[in-house]
C-alpha cells in the first residue's frame, strides 16, 4: 500500500471512529501528503526511521515553526501506529522519531480597554441598520463574549442561543457539546442581528438553513470571512500583521482570570480538555502584572 493510500484509510478512521475535527484531519492529511511527496509516494512498508528523520530535516531547513514540526511529528506518529495496529505495516518506525522541543510563545491579547473601545466602535456602526454591519457587532460581542472558537461561532444555529439565559450551546473539538455564558452587550447585539438584520440576509437565498450567522448573499457564514473580520478591527490594535479570531479568545481568557475567575471555571468556558492548556493565560496576566509594576513601582 502506498503512502498516500494509507493516508486516505487514516483519514477516515480519523474521522468515522476517533470523531476528530474537520480542521484536524485537514491537518493531517495536509502533513501526510507532505511526507508522500517527500517519499515519492513509496510503500509505506518501506518508510523507515531514517527517512522520517529526512523528511523532518528538510522541513527544518525550510524555516518550518517548532511548532509545526511537532504537529507533524504527532500526525507521522499517530498514522503508524495505525498503521500497525490495522497490519498495515509489522514494525513502527516513528517509535523512535523525537519531535523537536516547542517553545512557549504566549498569545496575542488586547487589553480590556482597547477591547472596549473597537466593540463600541462596531456597535455604533450597526446603529445605522446596515444588516452586516448588524451581524459584524454580534460576532465581535459574541466571539468576546463567550470566548467560542470560530468553528462553534459558524457552527451555532439558531436555537442553539438562549438570549433569555445569555447562553449559547456550542460543539466543540472531538464533538464534545458545552454551553457558554455571554453577557449583556453580547445578548443585545445578536438579538438586534437576529430582528433587524438575519432576515433581510436569508431571504437572498434559496437555501435559509438554521445557521446562526449569515453571508453576504445570504449562505451559512465560514469561519474566513470571520477571520477577515477580526484581522481588520483587531490588527491595528495589537500591532501584529495577522490577527485571527483566536485573540479574542486569548483575551476573554486573560481578562476573565485578570478579573478573579477561577482557572477551572474558565477551562469549562474554554472547552479546554487539559487544565494545562488553560494555565498558559496565567502567564499572559503575570507577564502583564510585571509591566505595569515595572512602570509604576518606585523601587522597580
Amino acid at each position: 500500500m502506498r503512502v498516500s493510500e494509507a493516508a486516505t484509510a487514516f483519514a477516515t478512521h480519523l474521522t468515522q471512529v476517533r470523531r476528530l475535527s474537520a480542521a484536524t484531519v485537514r491537518a493531517y492529511r495536509s502533513d501526510l501528503a507532505d511526507l508522500s511527496s517527500a517519499t515519492a509516494d513509496a510503500d509505506i512498508r518501506n518508510v523507515d526511521l531514517e527517512a522520517l528523520r529526512e523528511w523532518l530535516w528538510r522541513a527544518t531547513q525550510r524555516g518550518d515553526a517548532r511548532s509545526t514540526l511537532a504537529r507533524r511529528t504527532a500526525a507521522v506518529r499517530s498514522f503508524f501506529t495505525w498503521a500497525a495496529e490495522t497490519g498495515v505495516v509489522s514494525v513502527d518506525p516513528s517509535l523512535r522519531l523525537v519531535a523537536p522541543k516547542r517553545g512557549r510563545t504566549l498569545p496575542a491579547v488586547a487589553s480590556a480597554d482597547a477591547m472596549r473601545v473597537l466593540l463600541d466602535e462596531a456597535r455604533d456602526a450597526a446603529l445605522g441598520g446596515d444588516p452586516i454591519r448588524l451581524r459584524d457587532s454580534a460576532i465581535l460581542e459574541l466571539l468576546y463574549g463567550s470566548g467560542m472558537r470560530v468553528s462553534e461561532l459558524c457552527g451555532l444555529a439558531v436555537d442553539d442561543v438562549d438570549l433569555d439565559r445569555g447562553t449559547a450551546r456550542v460543539v466543540g473539538k472531538g464533538d464534545k457539546e458545552r454551553v457558554v455564558p455571554f453577557g449583556a452587550p453580547a445578548r443585545d447585539a445578536v438579538a438586534a442581528y437576529l430582528r433587524r438584520a438575519r432576515p433581510a440576509l436569508v431571504a437572498r437565498t434559496e437555501r435559509p438553513g438554521p445557521a446562526l450567522f449569515r453571508s453576504v448573499r445570504g449562505a451559512a457564514l465560514g469561519p474566513r470571512a470571520v477571520y477577515e473580520l477580526v484581522s481588520r478591527v483587531l490588527a491595528p490594535v495589537i500591532g501584529a500583521q495577522t490577527v485571527g479570531p483566536h485573540a479574542f479568545r486569548h483575551s476573554a481568557a486573560t481578562h476573565l482570570l485578570d478579573g478573579g475567575a477561577d482557572l477551572r471555571a474558565v477551562q469549562e468556558i474554554l472547552g479546554h480538555a487539559s487544565l494545562g492548556t488553560t494555565q498558559i493565560y496565567t502567564h499572559v496576566s503575570a507577564e502583564r502584572l510585571t509591566a505595569t509594576y515595572r512602570l509604576a513601582h518606585p523601587r522597580a
